[in-house]
């Protein structure tokens, strides 16, 4: 509930705080005292907009604090996912500075408005004759039955699934306007993919066909070229494996004569081992080199593929086609993947659509249950205002579509006067009526959950007499389940009211300024008997006070 209202620099105000309490509070001045620039003020912590012109002195900021009693209203996951501190006793502050600049905390951390506003409409509901258009709403309509139903819970299961719901079906459009997109390159890509598949591509492949090619496009040189080595090496006599023989016998017999000679001893025979293997290595090379048109026009073909390969994926290596080969694999993979993929969102898509009809049931079900108990509480409640030949008619009808909270569409119908067709309530209730309506709306919500704090600013004008008394009582009622300011010109309102505070204009030092000021109970006798009988307050208007606030 709201316990304190500070409000410094606005409009007439120059410093007002003011300490409200539980139960029913009632506001009264004559008009133009200043009873909505106090409203004003209230609206800038719930996030409305600033306006320079509103700054007392356009030189100072203007600073509107409102502190909430707020440990009944199960605001703490609110405020940690705000990132904001939580307090019991929360204070909203907003700051309109001279340059023009806005400012708003919740418990002196700096807040945006959007989240000034999310947290307030917690906490506060100010209504007036042109706030009631919201009971014209059709979502405001489904609030209060859903209320009554005791759907949140199930809605939120609903609305959650719906979310997951609406992102399979925007899943699945895409994967299938991907899979179209794919399947249409697929025949071209698999082409490619075992043209480059069936030539076996391996790192270093090239080089090895050309060292290849040019082995057997010179095997005549070759041989020619490789028998002459063999018969330098092996000849007898001046060959030059015989020569190192020699010269081997030659170090054997210098060592066995001296050591100084063994670094020569183990040159000259190593000389002669590696010359040994360079002969045989020659031979066996030899025994290779053959005249092969056959694997030479092959190679020849393969090296010509792999260049018409190079040119086809504009590449100049292998390596560069093996990538192009592996991108081909993932591309056709993810075609043969999509269609996996689009099987499983179909069936989540299924099932989905299985528990949103659950829900949606579920929902609508306790939706007509609850239909029958809205229309008569409301009936006896504007009855009591007033209207006794009102009457409320709830019709709900299935949705082809998945609304945000189930499968109905709601009408809300009304008739004022006893055989009048029901019509729809936004094109037959007037201003004074929407008024009497919304507060026994308030009523029978109050009974189904924890509401804000509620500000009615002059809800009960146009009305007197023996309805003033209803509305005065079951403003009180209500009272008894939330915290309830009004702000009032029906005396039988004002003397119902736990506490009353009082509007005025005063004049200090040549200037103006609005005052709330607290009344006691004599003071409280003496402005109701001026709201009964004027500006001339008489005997009878002050007897009749009292009788009124007993």
């Amino acid at each position: 509930m709201l316990t304190q209202l500070k409000i410094n620099n606005y409009a007439l105000i120059d410093n007002l705080e003011v300490f409200f309490t539980e139960g029913m509070t009632c506001i009264t001045g004559e008009t133009g005292a200043g009873k909505s620039i106090i409203l004003g003020g209230l609206s800038l912590v719930l996030g409305k907009r600033a306006n320079l012109s509103s700054l007392l002195d356009p030189d100072k900021k203007c600073v509107v604090e409102a502190t909430f009693e707020v440990s009944t209203y199960q605001l703490k996951g609110l405020f940690d996912k705000l990132a904001v501190d939580y307090d019991s006793n929360t204070i909203l502050r907003r700051e309109i500075l001279p340059q023009g600049k806005s400012r708003a905390f919740i418990n002196d951390t700096p807040v945006s408005l959007s989240n000034l506003e999310l947290i307030s409409k917690r906490l506060l509901d100010i209504h007036s004759q042109t706030d009631t258009q919201i009971l014209l709403e059709n979502e405001y309509q489904f609030q209060v039955l859903d209320a009554l139903a005791n759907n949140q819970s199930d809605i939120e299961d609903y609305f959650n699934i719906l979310i997951d719901y609406k992102k399979t079906i925007k899943d699945y459009d895409y994967l299938l306007s991907t899979q179209s997109r794919f399947k249409e390159s697929l025949e071209l890509k698999q082409f490619l993919f075992d043209e480059l598949d069936l030539f076996g591509l391996e790192l270093g492949m090239y080089e090895k066909f050309e060292e290849k090619l040019a082995s057997l496009s010179h095997v005549d040189y070759l041989k020619i070229t490789m028998d002459e080595v063999i018969q330098l090496l092996e000849s007898e006599s001046i060959g030059i494996v015989d020569q190192l023989f020699r010269l081997r016998n030659l170090s054997n017999g210098l060592f066995e004569k001296s050591n100084q000679f063994s670094f020569f001893k183990e040159r000259i025979h190593n000389l002669t081992l590696e010359s040994e293997d360079v002969l045989e290595e020659c031979k066996r090379q030899i025994e290779n080199l053959e005249v092969n048109p056959n694997e030479l026009e092959v190679l020849t073909k393969k090296i010509d593929l792999l260049n018409a390969l190079f040119q086809k994926h504009k590449v100049n290596s292998v390596e560069e086609l093996m990538e192009i080969h592996k991108g081909l694999k993932q591309d056709i993979q993810q075609t043969v993947n999509l269609d996996a993929s689009l099987e499983d969102l179909y069936h989540t898509q299924i099932n989905q659509e299985r528990l949103l009809e659950e829900f949606a049931k579920s929902i609508s079900e306790k939706r007509h249950r609850a239909v029958s108990i809205l229309e008569d509480e409301l009936k006896s409640l504007v009855g009591k205002m007033g209207m006794q030949d009102a009457a409320f008619k709830i019709k709900l009808s299935s949705s082809e579509k998945y609304l945000s909270n189930g499968k109905d569409d709601l009408y809300f119908l009304f008739s004022a006067n006893t055989g009048v067709d029901f019509k729809l309530l936004k094109k037959v209730a007037s201003g004074g009526e929407l008024s009497r309506i919304m507060l026994a709306i308030k009523v029978v919500l109050s009974r189904y959950k924890k509401l804000q704090t509620l500000v009615f600013d002059e809800i009960d004008t146009g009305v007197s007499g023996k309805i003033s008394d209803s509305i005065a009582e079951i403003m009180v009622s209500l009272s008894k389940k939330l915290q309830v300011l009004t702000i009032t010109h029906l005396p039988q309102v004002a003397a119902k009211g736990s506490d009353h505070f009082k509007v005025q204009k005063v004049i200090f030092e040549g200037k103006t300024f609005t005052r709330l000021n607290k009344l006691d109970k004599d003071e409280r006798i003496q402005e109701i008997a001026m709201m009964l009988s004027g500006n001339q307050i008489t005997p009878t208007a002050i007897a009749h006070a009292k009788q009124l606030m007993n």
